[in-house]
């Protein structure tokens, strides 16, 4: 079995940003065990800024991007050497991996995390893997560590996604302030109104909550990966979950999961433009499975070139779907609403008749 174990920097850390050497005792311990018994377990964690808050004595989390850098690269070697000192008293090996957006964006590099995910897996070693914050700008970030967690379960065809989080899993509402909440135990499918009841917050250390966890585990359903929110305050919850105990929230995986290749195309890659397409090429794509011809195309916005990922929408403004297009920006919007046999008389050549095959489409409503 392949798990991957996402931890929060605000398990990890007191009020104050020290590094809770408790916690990271239980939480080492726990997977140490799973790992003697033949579980493979990758772990994503935060915890380098909070790290290095406390390391250079500031009073709060830094707001300016080059101070957030510097603050992480302070603080990242902390949190290694914190694993690392408690790993080895159970004789377990720690890898670190550093990644950003453009890491898994493209398709080479992707492949290459993969290889040494796997490969450290094959040889005993417990990869522990961070965003890295210390080269992250915001057009490079993955957002946080939930989404990290989730495309590395489908980069790494993870048996099972653990998120660990401050309270049990997902409530009916916040538990903090509403002492009626109650556990929701057992997620078939995901909903608006299952996405509102979740909020989108941003406390302490951490970023993200509730919401940023469902959305993971939104993505990493989608792989056909079975995920589960539980809390992460509990010794045993991460051997709970592999026994198939119930715990926290479970969210069940599609029965159509999509592949990693569409996996990797619909969130791991940067869209870096639109097409707007009306309602004929939105049934085309949606019921009949069918690429995306220059006929269906109405508007182009942003600039893009051959390969580049971008979002289809509805004239309404709808998203429908994320694909790789053959064609660049400036091309599209020459043979927008004309037919297939039209290219090559307008540009003077023809790539495909399609603008994005169905192979490099993938339906996101």
């Amino acid at each position: 079995m392949r798990v991957v174990v996402k931890v929060g920097s605000n398990l990890i850390t007191d009020k104050a940003g020290r590094i809770n050497q408790r916690r990271i005792y239980f939480l080492t311990k726990e997977i140490s065990e799973l790992h003697n018994k033949g579980v493979d377990i990758i772990m994503v964690s935060s915890g380098a800024i909070a790290s290095g808050i406390r390391k250079l004595g500031l009073k709060s989390k830094p707001k300016d991007i080059k101070e957030k850098q510097a603050t992480a690269a302070v603080g990242q070697p902390l949190l290694m050497w914190m694993y690392e000192k408690f790993f080895h008293r159970h004789k377990k090996y720690v890898a670190q991996i550093l990644l950003t957006r453009d890491d898994l964006s493209d398709r080479v590099r992707y492949i290459n995390a993969k290889n040494t995910i796997l490969t450290l897996l094959e040889m005993g070693i417990i990869p522990i893997i961070n965003e890295n914050d210390t080269v992250a700008t915001d057009e490079i970030k993955f957002g946080d560590n939930d989404q990290l967690a989730a495309l590395v379960s489908g980069l790494v065809e993870a048996n099972k996604l653990v998120i660990l989080s401050d309270v049990e899993g997902l409530y009916t509402a916040d538990p903090k302030a509403d002492p009626n909440a109650k556990l929701i135990t057992h997620v078939k499918e995901f909903s608006k109104e299952l996405e509102l009841i979740a909020k989108p917050t941003s406390t302490g250390y951490g970023t993200g909550g509730m919401y940023s966890k469902v959305m993971a585990a939104k993505k990493a359903t989608s792989f056909g990966i079975p995920v589960h929110i539980v809390s992460g305050r509990k010794y045993g919850v991460i051997k709970a979950v592999v026994e198939g105990r119930e715990v926290g929230t479970y969210f069940e995986p599609v029965a159509h999961r999509v592949t990693s290749r569409k996996g990797w195309i619909a969130y791991a890659v940067r869209a870096k433009g639109k097409l707007y397409i009306d309602d004929g090429a939105v049934k085309a794509l949606v019921e009949d499975g069918k690429s995306l011809l220059p006929s269906g195309i109405r508007k182009v916005e942003g600039e893009f070139d051959i390969g580049d990922a971008v979002y289809c929408l509805s004239e309404k403004g709808e998203t429908v779907a994320k694909g790789l297009v053959n064609y660049s920006s400036c091309e599209i919007k020459l043979i927008k609403g004309k037919k297939s046999s039209e290219i090559e008389n307008i540009l003077g050549y023809k790539y495909s008749d399609e603008v994005i095959h169905r192979d490099n489409l993938v339906i996101i409503l």
